[in-house]
């Protein structure tokens, strides 16, 4: 539980401090006067005024904030007064409202960006380390179930499936129709494995209670397939995937590990928008949110699960949280970034500024939304949590390594 709790403090600070630092540096360029940078959130514990900017240590030790001059808009006697706003932006030229639409935009957007980055980052450098995913003619476990006939029967993952029924298998196609051929009946599973093999150590005796046997230093299996599996698991309960983490050349990693990157930060893009698709459809047609979504609590349990797989895993996380973090706050919704965007658009448009009093409402009913999405969201988590752990078996599935 420490060590969970430690992780997941450390990696919601590192994608808040690296969006919010996107902000921070986009400002300084574009002449933002930054009051404060603070680390963690109030109450403050120190803090050091450098320049013009305060930078902070606050007691809440997660995330982190910027706070630009004049990122409020300008009240609404001022708009209709041209001479009172004349001397609001002669006493602050440096205020965020202030500047020109290309400015805001840029600072607006530099949070999203650095997370989007960030998630690049990490995805290469995990697949520097791990190897580069390679398509193959083999049929690889890469997840398996609790409580499922895989399990029972001593399947590991990273075990590579050969033959079912004394079929070979060549595609994991062939590998589900002929799972599915053997629902309710007795099948052999003929499987190859690096580590671990008691058919290449001669010690059948290391499996007590399992039917096995050698056929040569292939390990065979006796499992019968479920005919009514769980919801979102297949009637052996396995996950399995024709993909290999290829090693080349060590010069050769870091470019090859980078393209790898790109690829799983935009495919994940593709991936989250379907979800927030789906999630409004459910919302709007039923009234509920996907399983699949998981909020604070969801995000905190899967937390544990990554924390004990090693660094690598911890890495991936990050990138599919920053990733995620930089998808939902691009969005046109009030209170978030992209909700921020859309009044400079509008301002662009229709060469005025909106009312800074409907701004204001429009931002705090946005937050409200969200608070309350957040709210069905952590609900969901807490019952998933309670009925069953589909959840973190999904999440193991999807980790390339």
């Amino acid at each position: 539980m420490i060590l969970t709790i430690i992780t997941f403090l450390i990696v919601l600070s590192i994608l808040v401090l690296v969006h919010e630092a996107g902000h921070f540096l986009l400002a300084k360029k574009a002449g933002i006067k930054v009051e404060e940078f603070g680390f963690g959130y109030p109450p403050r514990i120190v803090a050091k005024k450098i320049g013009e900017t305060i930078y902070s240590l606050n007691l809440l030790p997660f995330g982190g904030f910027v706070r630009l001059y004049g990122e409020e808009p300008p009240h609404f006697a001022e708009v209709i007064d041209p001479e009172a706003q004349t001397r609001r932006a002669s006493r602050g030229k440096g205020a965020f409202w202030a500047k020109s639409k290309k400015a805001r935009t840029s600072v607006i957007v530099a949070g999203v960006l650095a997370n989007f980055l960030l998630a690049i980052v990490v995805f290469s450098l995990v697949y520097s380390f791990s190897g580069i995913p390679t398509k193959t003619d083999k049929v690889i476990i890469i997840g398996i179930a609790p409580d499922s006939p895989a399990q029972n029967a001593g399947i590991k993952e990273r075990d590579v499936v050969l033959f079912v029924g004394g079929e070979k298998i060549q595609n994991t196609s062939s590998f589900v129709e002929l799972t599915k051929k053997y629902t309710g009946k007795e099948m052999a599973l003929e499987i190859a494995r690096e580590k671990d093999n008691p058919c290449k150590e001669k010690v059948l005796g290391a499996w007590p209670g399992l039917e096995i046997s050698c056929h040569g230093e292939n390990i065979v299996l006796s499992v019968i397939p479920r005919e009514n599996p769980p919801e979102g698991e297949g009637p052996l309960g396995v996950a399995v995937s024709n993909m290999e983490m290829k090693r080349y050349p060590f010069w050769q990693m870091p470019f090859r590990g980078t393209i790898e990157g790109f690829k799983e930060a935009f495919g994940w893009i593709i991936l989250i928008f379907g979800a927030l698709g789906k999630m409004l459809v459910d919302l709007i047609s039923r009234g509920t949110i996907p399983k699949d979504i998981a909020g604070p609590v969801g995000i905190f349990q899967i937390t544990g699960v990554v924390a004990q797989g090693g660094v690598l895993n911890v890495l991936q996380f990050i990138g599919i949280l920053s990733v995620n973090l930089a998808v939902i706050n691009i969005l046109p919704f009030p209170a978030l970034d992209g909700g921020r965007f859309i009044f400079v658009a509008y301002e662009a448009i229709t060469r005025r500024r909106p009312r800074p009093i409907f701004e204001r409402w429009f931002n705090t009913a946005g937050m409200a939304f969200l608070l309350f999405l957040i709210i069905l969201v952590t609900i969901n988590d807490i019952r998933r949590v309670i009925e069953t752990t589909d959840l973190l078996s999904r999440f193991r599935g999807i980790l390339p390594f």
